[in-house]
């Protein structure tokens, strides 16, 4: 009866208030293109590199662990030499490592 209501008051933000709620945000997306985005296109520029150089002659391990020495180098695939006299077409892409010279003599 003799108490009134008592209502809270509308909420000013502060100015320049807003840039440092966003702050975390800017951090995280920052974190995650120094961690993530970067070294993922370092190494797609390294895969890159490699293919453009694959030449005759070279040893490779293909994704599904083929290893053999290169026969053939086209547009998009390459004949690779898994043992004496059997051969297999893969693509490009799907090489994944040049190994150094020699390496399948001593395997």
């Amino acid at each position: 009866m003799f108490i009134s209501n008592a209502y809270a008051q509308a909420a000013t933000p502060a100015p320049g208030a807003g840039i440092v709620d966003f702050l975390p945000l800017i951090a995280l997306v920052a974190v995650f293109y120094f961690l993530v985005l970067r070294p993922q296109q370092v190494r797609a520029k390294e895969q890159k590199i490699m293919l453009d150089a694959l030449q005759k002659g070279d040893e490779v391990v293909a994704i599904g662990g083929a290893l053999g020495r290169v026969i053939k180098v086209g547009e998009s695939y390459v004949s690779v030499e898994i043992a004496d006299g059997v051969t297999i077409s893969v693509q490009k892409s799907t090489i994944q490592t040049v190994l150094p010279k020699g390496t399948i003599k001593s395997i």
